[in-house]
């Protein structure tokens, strides 16, 4: 028989493997002689030196062959770390486990990322890990949210109180009425689960009240929880921030004299870019300008495999509501340390860049410097300066620094023209709030010479460091937009024929072609119809390190580097940047770039959802902001055509709202996908994108962000539609207009 030394040896190099029948095999223990075995592991088991699950002898604390996981983090080397997920507190903090994501046989497993959850099985430890346990992705499973979001209900008659949950597939939830944290009926809370049965409806208390639906903080929380964004920064990550300490000159070059400038909008809260231009004294370069350009050096407190950059990570970048950000950084490190504030000292990743007179970059290099901003410039002040409307910061600054940078513009808007990127005019809503949080107005900002000019001057300084770290061979995240695919430049094809525009059939199209397409239209009422859907003709942006170029930018290749504070593709570039220039010992660690894919496609994600949070809060508080105008008529633009209906985007605001097919006119619709149009197979009576018309609000559900419309201006008729018989029963589709929204027969609106 073994020892009792020998048995808990065997079970802890084998966790989760060792049954009985394994460790009578491993020992050579048959027959009556494994009667002794068991009795001697029911001793162990008595005594608490060991557990029972599944058949298998694990010690207290170790973890069985197959668990679920969190993934939290990667180490410094890009390695996917998790923790599990039930794990008893009284065996001490949590493990970490390795996660391997090749299959056994070297092919691929399921694909995980940072913040996802998986099932797993425990391999063979990794002698070089910092983690506890190894195992390998059996599959990727659906996250469990441990709290609820939803809307507190209270019956006046009974005081019950139940949630109605955000996310309309849970199923609503009885609360404790004693302890609801102060909350009233209407509030957005989030509640714990105390007790959720297999059926019935579950119970739970209050865990924060977050506010009045009617402020934008309790709408963008909404969007932040249906979207799965971390908005809380862990203890840890919170600590790291506040121990940084200021950044020093050793090891970088002084560049506290050149009169860089920070050019925000007025509100900004962090400044991640500063410039400056002065003309070229090369004589060998007449008419050419140097630029420069200088970023927050985050790299220099944001170090691979630490706990800010593990949260870094995962968040991928901030996100912008129309009050607050949810930002990627401590704002320790946001809106501090790495904030380029004015006349303080603070480090900086900066690029020299050298412009000939027709706007083509001859020559550029990489510092990493310690930098004064000169000033705070908002680019309407920026602007107004230039215009000749002067104030006291910026009539020191005219001659010397802001002419220079109008000049500089100058001269790479000529290289600008001659590249000829995708020049697309759609207007951008703002919301302004009121100091309660709700809606005061939706704005058209105005599209200014000095937003063209900074952003001119950061895509090339991304152009720079992806062609220097392409030169150095370096790994790095591109920011890739493949072109049009066939099928979207067919459909748009069919659609310009509508108008008599020619897309051309044959060779690979360039920006250019749509530019050209777009000054047809330009100043006339088809111009933003056109611009929409050449918008929704073109691909998405994602990152890479792998280059197909920039479709829409026209640019070959094209790296995210002037915004590490709030993106995290851009802190890997720096990283890049700082270990192929060797600039110092916090740049990418050693066989990163076998992570880069998979970290592409997760800030890919992560990009995305930010997106859709941002756009799902905007429509929300619009929807909340004209839920008192119930029946008052407004004028809009059709701005999307489905089988189903009509979508409106209001003239003044930019609201979307959606008109049902079955509520239009006394007509059977038909869509037509080319022409992007509703047709009435009996009048010819037509609805197509772009098109200009009435509407009354019917409905306004601001829960849901969305908008209901009912059509009142009638559809075009155009003498090649012609008139159509109608291929449907009459009856499912005549008067529809005159019937409440409620007693409209579902048939109908089916067969639309």
């Amino acid at each position: 028989m073994p020892t009792r030394e020998e048995l808990l040896a065997f079970i802890a190099e084998n966790p989760g493997k060792a049954g009985k029948r394994e460790i009578a095999r491993h020992f050579g223990i048959t027959g009556a002689a494994r009667i002794p075995l068991k009795k001697q592991l029911k001793e162990l088991a008595a005594d608490g030196v060991i557990e029972k699950r599944k058949k298998r002898m694990i010690r207290p604390g170790d973890l069985p062959s197959v668990f679920v996981v969190n993934l939290t983090r990667r180490t410094r080397d890009g390695e996917l770390l998790g923790v599990p997920t039930n794990w008893d507190p009284e065996h001490g903090k949590e493990p970490f486990v390795l996660i391997l994501q090749e299959g056994r046989r070297g092919k691929s497993g399921p694909q995980v990322g940072v913040g996802d959850r998986a099932l797993v099985r425990l391999t063979e430890q990794d002698p070089g890990s910092e983690a506890a346990y190894c195992a390998r992705v059996i599959r990727r499973l659906q996250k469990q949210e441990s709290t609820i979001l939803g809307i507190l209900r209270k019956d006046p008659t009974t005081n019950a109180v139940h949630l109605e949950p955000v996310d309309r597939r849970v199923r609503e939830v009885d609360l404790d009425p004693r302890d609801l944290k102060g909350a009233e009926s209407g509030d957005l809370v989030s509640v714990s689960v105390h007790k959720a049965g297999r059926y019935g409806i579950s119970r739970a208390t209050v865990a924060e009240r977050i506010g009045s639906m009617n402020s934008e903080h309790a709408v963008s929380e909404i969007a932040l929880h249906t979207q799965g964004i971390p908005s809380v920064f862990p203890d840890e990550v919170l600590a790291e921030a506040e121990n940084a300490t200021p950044v020093s000159q050793q090891n970088r070059e002084d560049w506290r004299q050149v009169p860089l400038i920070t050019i925000d909008p007025a509100d900004a809260k962090d400044h991640d870019d500063a410039v400056y231009a002065q003309p070229d004294d090369d004589p060998d370069n007449p008419g050419g300008y140097v630029v420069y350009v200088a970023i927050a050096d985050v790299a220099a407190y944001v170090t691979p495999g630490s706990a800010m950059d593990q949260e870094a990570e995962k968040r991928g970048n901030s996100v912008y509501f129309p009050d607050r950000v949810i930002p990627m950084l401590p704002e320790r490190i946001s809106n501090d340390l790495c904030s380029l504030r004015e006349k303080e000292d603070r480090p900086a990743m900066a690029t020299r860049m050298v412009f000939d007179a027709k706007g083509k970059k001859i020559a550029h290099s990489f510092h990493r410097v310690l930098m004064r901003s000169a000033a705070k410039l908002s680019y309407q002040q920026a602007q107004k300066a230039i215009e000749g409307v002067l104030d006291e910061k910026t009539e020191m600054l005219l001659d010397d620094v802001l002419k220079p940078l109008w000049a500089a513009y100058a001269v790479l808007r000529k290289g600008r023209d001659k590249r000829a990127p995708l020049e697309l005019d759609l207007p951008e809503r703002k919301i302004l709030l009121k100091k309660d949080g709700t809606v005061d107005r939706v704005v058209v900002p105005e599209r200014l010479d000095a937003h063209k000019l900074i952003e001119e001057f950061m895509i090339q300084a991304n152009v720079a460091a992806a062609e220097t770290l392409e030169s150095k061979n370096s790994p790095l995240l591109y920011r890739i937009h493949d072109a049009s695919t066939p099928e979207k430049l067919e459909n748009l094809r069919d659609f310009l024929s509508t108008m008599d525009i020619k897309l051309p059939h044959q060779g690979g199209l360039r920006a250019s072609v749509f530019n050209n397409i777009l000054d047809r239209v330009k100043d006339s009422p088809n111009a933003p119809l056109v611009n929409e859907v050449v918008l929704r003709s073109q691909a998405q942006a994602e990152y890479h390190p792998h280059n197909i170029g920039h479709f829409g930018l026209n640019l070959r290749r094209y790296a995210h580097f002037t915004s590490p504070i709030r993106r995290y593709a851009d802190l890997i570039v720096h990283r890049a940047l700082i270990s192929s220039l060797k600039l110092g010992k916090d740049g990418l660690p050693s066989g990163f770039e076998d992570k880069l894919e998979i970290i592409a496609g997760e800030i890919s994600t992560a990009e995305r959802r930010a997106m859709l949070a941002e756009r799902e809060t905007i429509d929300r508080l619009i929807a909340l902001w004209l839920s008192d105008q119930v029946g008052a008529k407004f004028t809009g633009r059709i701005a999307g055509v489905t089988k189903s209906g009509l979508f409106v985007r209001l003239q003044d605001s930019g609201a979307d709202g959606f008109v049902p097919a079955s509520t239009i006119g006394n007509d059977y619709y038909a869509y037509e996908e080319a022409a992007h149009a509703l047709i009435g197979r009996s009048t010819g009576e037509t609805y197509q994108l772009g098109d200009i018309v009435d509407v009354r609000l019917v409905e306004a559900a601001p829960f849901a962000g969305a908008l209901r419309f009912e059509i009142l201006s009638p559809g075009k008729i155009t003498a090649d539609r012609g008139r159509r018989k109608p291929t449907t029963n009459k009856k499912n589709w005549s008067k529809q207009r005159d019937k409440p929204a409620g007693l409209r027969k579902s048939k109908s609106r089916k067969k639309r």
